[in-house]
């Protein structure tokens, strides 16, 4: 939706399964459609699309992208944005480490997302910037040389012309945005600092870098890495890095006492990544893989005892798991904070609480609908505290 300041608002419909255009497009008429008669009935309504790479190629075909676009049009509704970080199935079956893969080190990356941009070129209203966000270059374990991280930068790099020859032909803003995450090529804003360092070296004097690529600013991913949110987004924009984006995402927050990690054994699942960051009293951090591996580690001979976890889990904006458990929650309301001392940084706001089927029971009494109705209204809310909604 359409906020105050040219501001977007939209929630992410990776939540929803969909890997094909069909699946996709049943997800937006039957979910889609639903949360928007509950938060935005009345006014254009923006949609923050998830299309994996099948749904891509069948979306761009013949007069399939005509026909959605008609499709906007009668229900009022656009797109500003799409998520481009999961290439393959993110539902349903193992994803793990292979939501990175392809990775930026691939042909088959930079394919993907210069079709996607192709696609957003023709959805984007007029006036409007059009953003994709995407992997951190890749996951740190993938990364075995200087090479494949030189093939990375110079497949961003074509990214790059791709974007500002599309946007010169067709008149519209558009910008990729590398998303840090923790244990990726990516995870802190010091190291993402530092990759953009690189790869204008490899371009010296080409400023083209800071019109279209940036950075997707995940608060789940940040919070994790225990960033402070004023200065990790100061940092990056004092290095001239565009923030394309900013996720609206939560984690855990947890102190992990005997009875709150046997109470975390309903947060693993088989599916997702659930990156833990511990900091000790000594105050330094510890990462763990997953979940799983946080709590099978013995600590009895660790001289520092863990003082907090944050585990990369998406929560639901406007809840709170249990007495045991915090979020990150603060993390945003930090986020929003620094957008209004510094308004025009980014225009871009999504949602993204993609864990709906992994969820403990307990926190799935209600429908789909109805968590991101929720969603939607603590965010708005949030908002209004600071005059931009």
């Amino acid at each position: 939706m359409k906020l105050s300041h040219g501001l977007h608002l939209a929630y992410c419909t990776n939540i929803h399964r969909g890997e094909s255009w069909s699946q996709t497009f049943d997800t937006l008429k039957r979910y889609t459609l639903e949360v928007r008669k509950q938060v935005c009935p009345d006014k254009p309504y923006a949609i923050g699309l998830r299309l994996g790479y099948d749904a891509a190629k069948e979306l761009s075909h013949g007069g399939t992208l005509s026909a959605f676009q008609k499709w906007l049009e009668k229900e009022n509704c656009y797109v500003f944005t799409i998520n481009g970080f999961p290439y393959g199935t993110f539902h349903g079956t193992r994803v793990k480490e292979l939501v990175y893969q392809p990775d930026w080190t691939t042909p088959e990356r930079l394919e993907y997302t210069n079709l996607l941009f192709d696609i957003l070129a023709q959805l984007v209203p007029d006036g409007v910037d059009g953003s994709v966000s995407t992997v951190p270059v890749s996951y740190k374990e993938l990364i075995n040389s200087d090479r494949q991280v030189r093939e990375a930068r110079k497949n961003l790099w074509k990214c790059v012309d791709h974007i500002e020859q599309l946007s010169r032909a067709t008149g519209k803003k558009l910008h990729l945005g590398l998303e840090p995450e923790p244990l990726c090529y990516l995870e802190t804003s010091d190291e993402t600092v530092r990759f953009f360092e690189d790869m204008r070296k490899d371009r010296s004097g080409d400023l083209r870098i800071e019109d279209h690529l940036g950075v997707n600013y995940d608060c789940c991913h940040l919070a994790v890495e225990f960033e402070n949110p004023a200065e990790a987004l100061g940092r990056l924009r004092q290095h001239k890095i565009r923030i394309s984006k900013i996720h609206l995402s939560s984690a855990l927050k947890v102190h992990p006492t005997a009875e709150a990690r046997e109470a975390l054994k309903a947060y693993t699942d088989d599916i997702y990544f659930h990156q833990v960051v511990e900091r000790n009293s000594d105050g330094k951090l510890q990462r763990y893989r997953d979940l799983e591996n946080a709590l099978n580690a013995d600590v009895s001979a660790v001289p520092h005892l863990p003082e907090e976890w944050r585990i990369h889990f998406h929560i639901p904006l406007h809840t709170k798991p249990s007495e045991l458990f915090e979020t990150t929650s603060d993390h945003i309301e930090g986020t929003l904070d620094y957008i209004k001392q510094h308004p025009g940084i980014c225009s871009h706001f999504e949602m993204e609480t993609y864990t709906w089927e992994v969820l403990p029971a307990e926190m799935k009494r209600r429908s789909v609908v109805d968590q991101l109705v929720d969603e939607y209204r603590w965010t708005l809310a949030e908002l209004a505290k600071r005059g931009l909604s």
